[in-house]
């Protein structure tokens, strides 16, 4: 009897979940549904229309607050958005992982659900799109299923809800699974068909929403007259469509100027296709930038437009332009001149209409000399210069930029970090930055994950830059050397905070003035630099 009363108690509970409709919860309808998703693959293989129907159940008869299907993309190993709901547009261009990044790129990699129960706890939540963070949905459980087609994942079909029930989880995490299932011959039907389609539009789709904000010449960090003076380049030549050649030391960002000329231009809403011309062999790199025809070389099992044909009514932007072979720089010649090409292993020239956008760090006027480069390339790229200056030359940009680093690096990393101390800046202003903006980054980045308070210390810094020419002194690596350093910083700082009084400061440190003479002494610190007179120099630390 008490097994008899167990089982009534069960089918009870599993009726009472799929009968009572009104309490919002009911799937007995869904039956009718699935079969619905089912003739709509079987009659056309159409993704989008089974998707729509897909999004719209998981909204209205599902009750889920968010919900989004992605698509993997093989060749380039990027999982995006491909589509959903309860999303902006923002946030859904900013969902691009990786294989084994977050839950969605867990999911693809390993090719098994994951139910996420409680989010905001979770480490392998990231939160990319954002939206998380805007709603504040702390309690919703987030679960994802893989697409998956003859052993291979294709995508993954996402969602997040608020569950009181788990029974009602478990079920909802099998329809979803189910209907996975069912899509994912369209899925891979669809990543055959439009491959460089959905690599274009992932890239275009993540560019334009991270470049509004940071891209622009508006948002391009530093205010020194040598950028003053690339920002009006850029204005000039963006409203045209002249090639354009950046210059400049790796690591200043001439990725970032391109991107200011293009979505600063008429074409702003064309696409913007980046290639790195030494990052392929030769052979790879022809197909890349032309594409080729099906059956081309061994493995060309269909057609591939390449990064010309995709940038066609945009900008397609060469960095490292100096790396190109003597071959490829007359292929490239010809399309400079002609804005023509033809395929690998076709015959049918394609004319594309497209703005070209180089780079390189070399030196191209002195290849042409010593016949690496061919000069009638050089000028035909050679339009319109434009020369990024180092970060050495920029030397009011350098506590700008390390500040916006911070505060990126800071957040990221859940860190309140409310400053950089006098001493730290002093030695980032003195150092020559060989790697330039990019250097400057990693430093800063390094600093925010060493940093133990809310400041940034020298000492946090990296060796490269704890020198005597850049700090004043001369700390080593030991235990003293490292103990010298702070009680270092810790004088400057007390010295500033009390405009260069010597008693204020011992004070402040709890020291008497012989004391800290005597420290100031070893260190070679004067108080006259601290004067008002003299603070000019340590201006750039006022903001705590």
């Amino acid at each position: 009897m008490d097994h008899i009363s167990t089982l009534e108690f069960d089918i009870g509970d599993f009726v009472n979940e799929f009968s009572h409709c009104f309490t919002g919860e009911c799937r007995v309808n869904m039956l009718p549904i699935l079969y619905r998703i089912s003739q709509t693959i079987t009659d056309s293989i159409d993704l989008a229309a089974s998707l729509s129907i897909i999004l719209s159940v998981m909204q209205e008869q599902l009750k889920m607050q968010s919900g989004m299907v992605t698509l993997y993309d093989r060749e380039s190993e990027t999982i995006f958005i491909h589509d959903s709901f309860g999303l902006t547009d923002e946030e859904k261009g900013r969902g691009i992982y990786v294989p084994g990044e977050g839950i969605t790129g867990k999911v693809v990699e390993t090719g098994k659900a994951i139910v996420a129960q409680r989010l905001s706890d979770n480490p392998d939540f990231l939160d990319r799109t954002g939206s998380h963070a805007r709603k504040g949905r702390s309690k919703a459980v987030f679960f994802c299923v893989p697409i998956i087609h003859t052993r291979k994942v294709l995508g993954t079909i996402g969602a997040e809800r608020v569950y009181m029930n788990q029974r009602l989880l478990k079920q909802d995490l099998e329809i979803l699974a189910m209907v996975a299932a069912m899509i994912a011959p369209a899925a891979e039907l669809y990543l055959m068909e439009n491959v460089d389609k959905v690599r274009l539009e992932s890239e275009n789709r993540r560019l334009k929403n991270t470049l509004k904000e940071r891209l622009k010449p508006s948002n391009i960090i530093g205010n020194s007259k040598p950028m003053q003076d690339v920002y009006d380049l850029v204005y000039k030549v963006a409203v045209a469509k002249t090639t354009v050649l950046i210059l400049g030391e790796s690591g200043v960002g001439k990725e970032l100027v391109a991107n200011a000329i293009h979505y600063n231009s008429a074409t702003a809403e064309g696409p913007f296709v980046s290639f790195n011309c030494a990052a392929l062999p030769e052979n790879i790199a022809e197909s890349e930038l032309f594409g080729h025809e099906k059956g081309a070389f061994t493995g060309a099992v269909m057609m591939r437009k390449g990064r010309f044909e995709m940038a066609d009514g945009g900008t397609i932007f060469l960095d490292e332009i100096g790396e190109l072979s003597p071959s490829m720089q007359a292929k490239l010649l010809r399309v400079l001149q002609e804005r023509v090409f033809e395929r690998v292993g076709g015959g049918r020239p394609i004319k594309v209409d497209v703005r070209i956008i180089a780079a390189t760090n070399r030196n191209l006027a002195e290849m042409v000399d010593r016949g690496t480069f061919r000069e009638d390339l050089y000028y035909r790229l050679n339009v319109f210069p434009i020369v990024v200056p180092p970060l050495r030359d920029r030397g009011s940009d350098i506590v700008i930029l390390a500040d916006h680093f911070v505060t990126t690096f800071a957040k990221e990393n859940d860190k309140s970090i409310k400053r950089i101390s006098t001493p730290a800046i002093n030695m980032l202003m003195s150092y020559h930055w060989p790697g330039n903006v990019r250097e400057l980054e990693n430093v800063i980045e390094r600093s925010v994950l060493l940093s133990d308070d809310d400041v940034i210390h020298s000492y946090n810094l990296p060796p490269s830059l704890q020198t005597s020419g850049e700090s004043g002194t001369a700390f080593g690596v030991s235990l003293e050397s490292k103990l010298h350093a702070v009680e270092y910083e810790m004088i400057v700082e007390a010295l500033k905070n009390s405009n260069g009084h010597i008693g204020d400061a011992a004070t402040e440190l709890g020291l008497t003035r012989r004391m800290l003479g005597a420290r100031m002494e070893r260190y070679g610190i004067t108080y006259k630099t601290f004067r008002t007179a003299d603070m000019h120099k340590w201006k750039h630390d006022d903001r705590a």
